[in-house]
């Protein structure tokens, strides 16, 4: 394969180009990542633990460890349903999280009716606050449930300092109120789950699980965690990556068999020296480079080094 046969970079169209298939891992509809992880040692152990003791599960590793997929793997084998994300930035809030009110679209919406109203064309405006509350991913996940639903609190340690002791009490109880309906007592309403097309009825303005959540929440290590927040949780640190996990990562989400010598070989042994250095390269990277190269259709030997260098790049550089 070589890179002339799609962008050449002469903006004149091409005939019938033909773009190669993708990465098991790019293709859409997504599949789960469930049948190709391989738990580290002691992650399984640490996983049922945080089930038993029904605690939060912090896991910290490098970018691209898997991290995140290990929620995947136990809602597929605990039938948990699909699995709830809550992507943390630093200007995440608890109250997103739980649930969001739109104020302005209620406003909006008044004075459309009003509007109508006035003109004759419509009925007196009916305001019904819970038409403009939804549960956030937390939220969801704390609604009564048969069976406890799963929850990714992804990168933890990209939140404000303040979000972590926010939660606690949260992660302590298992419940919260919508101020907002107990303000104009309403009493019994359906509220918009996340990420879903189906209500759930609130009674009170009052959210208390029946069956405590399994969080996963992961971090790369880039601030440090309150002790009151750590002690809640079950914690787990992912290992630093070994020529034989990276290869066995590339046997299942690749198909390749690495061999004991040569340039692949090569290739994963630099990788692991690079992460043991301390660089921030993730597994990803590495498999997005190997599919290129050794893949189906895979590059010409002449392009290779040149690609590497682009691929392979530290992620803490610009």
């Amino acid at each position: 394969m070589t890179w002339n046969a799609y962008y050449r970079g002469n903006g004149e169209p091409g005939e019938d180009v033909r773009l190669p298939a993708p990465p098991p891992w790019r293709t859409f509809p997504r599949r789960s990542a469930a049948e190709v992880f391989q738990p580290p040692e002691g992650l399984v152990d640490v996983v049922n633990a945080a089930l038993a003791l029904r605690r939060p599960l912090l896991i910290t590793g490098v970018p691209g460890s898997g991290k995140s997929t290990v929620i995947e793997q136990v809602a597929v084998e605990l039938s948990l349903g699909p699995v709830l994300r809550w992507h943390i930035t630093s200007r995440s809030t608890l109250a997103d999280a739980l649930y969001h009110y739109d104020a302005l679209g209620r406003i909006h919406a008044q004075r459309l009716q009003q509007e109508k109203a006035r003109a004759g064309d419509g009925k007196p405006a009916e305001d019904d606050i819970a038409a403009f509350l939804s549960l956030g991913p937390l939220g969801t996940a704390l609604l009564p449930s048969p069976r406890p639903r799963a929850l990714l609190i992804d990168e933890i340690d990209k939140a404000d300092l303040d979000l972590p002791g926010d939660l606690l009490d949260v992660l302590e109880r298992g419940e919260f109120r919508i101020p907002e309906l107990l303000r104009e007592e309403q009493r019994a309403v359906t509220v918009r789950m996340w990420d879903s097309d189906d209500s759930h009825f609130v009674g009170d303005g009052h959210v208390q699980c029946t069956e405590f959540p399994f969080i996963v929440m992961t971090s790369n290590g880039e601030q440090e965690l309150p002790a009151p927040f750590l002690r809640r949780c079950v914690r787990y640190v992912m290992p630093k990556p070994t020529p034989e996990l990276v290869r066995e990562v590339v046997r299942r989400h690749l198909r390749l068999d690495v061999p004991d010598s040569g340039p692949m070989a090569d290739f994963v042994d630099e990788f692991v020296r690079r992460v043991a250095g301390g660089e921030s390269v993730a597994i990803d990277q590495l498999l997005g480079s190997l599919h290129l190269l050794h893949g189906p259709e895979g590059l010409d030997p002449d392009q290779h080094g040149k690609l590497i260098s682009l691929l392979m790049k530290d992620l803490s550089g610009a």
